[in-house]
């Protein structure tokens, strides 16, 4: 009698690849507050799956789309019908959602609206500064920032509250590798800036010199700062000059200055 064939084993990276996927699938975020609750509904990008208010709230959300029934709820019993974190301020909406897909990065990068101009981050962590840089993003028309994966803020109620409704309309993009993306960027045609205290050159400077060049500003988390393959991979480190020795800027403070700066060569 002839054995039956055993099935091949799948190698563990792709079992951990297939995990994941399934797993990012099955994600979804909590919006909340009026304005980030507003401009997600509003959005026809956004797939949307509940609605929790209060009439209060439903009031004065305004018109809905069709495509959602809101579940009215009293303001006492709010935080048990919706798993928000503790101390949320949620002026009675919630909308539960799936994160947003930007599309291909060279896609945004070589043909995205506006100049080319983009910011990446590495070892943000904290969503309230990256909703901060992404509404700067926004106003000085950046066309994407850019986030590993793993270590940086994922998309959640409290990023997209801060970021004030950018976070519907401004590409916020992860990536596996941010030094590989980097290079990446550089092959086509993009000055990759990275900003640390410790850089000897001034920004206003060099984006002088490189007007009209494809820039991506490089920021690292406060207190580390870039690390060491990050510095590596940027073509020139420079510093935001300051007017005293002491003192600095957090890094939603300084990816506004530098944004700024950038948008005006």
């Amino acid at each position: 009698m002839a054995e039956k064939p055993q099935k091949s084993k799948k190698p563990s990276w792709v079992i951990d690849k297939e995990r994941a996927r399934r797993a990012a699938a099955a994600e979804t975020v909590w919006l909340f507050g009026l304005h980030a609750v507003r401009d997600a509904l509003s959005n026809p990008q956004r797939e949307k799956l509940r609605l929790v208010v209060t009439q209060n709230a439903l009031d004065r959300l305004g018109p809905l789309p069709d495509s959602i029934t809101p579940e009215i709820t009293d303001a006492r019993s709010f935080d048990k019908v919706v798993p928000l974190p503790p101390e949320s301020v949620h002026q009675g909406a919630a909308l539960e959602v799936k994160p947003l897909k930007w599309g291909n990065l060279t896609d945004l990068a070589l043909s995205g609206p506006g100049r080319p101009l983009l910011v990446a981050l590495d070892r943000v962590t904290d969503p309230h500064n990256v909703g901060a840089i992404l509404r700067s993003a926004e106003v000085f028309g950046a066309r994407a920032v850019i986030a590993p994966s793993r270590h940086s803020a994922p998309e959640t109620g409290a990023l997209a509250k801060t970021a004030s409704g950018a976070l519907e309309r401004q590409p916020y993009l992860r990536v596996t590798n941010l030094a590989d993306t980097l290079i990446e960027l550089q092959s086509m045609g993009y000055i990759v800036l990275g900003l640390d205290g410790t850089g000897t050159e001034p920004l206003p400077d060099a984006l002088r010199e490189l007007a009209g060049r494809p820039i991506c500003l490089v920021l690292g988390a406060e207190g580390p700062g870039l690390r060491e393959r990050t510095r590596e991979t940027c073509d020139r480190i420079l510093r935001i000059p300051f007017a005293a020795d002491f003192g600095s800027l957090n890094v939603s403070n300084a990816a506004a200055v530098a944004l700024y700066a950038a948008s005006q060569v």
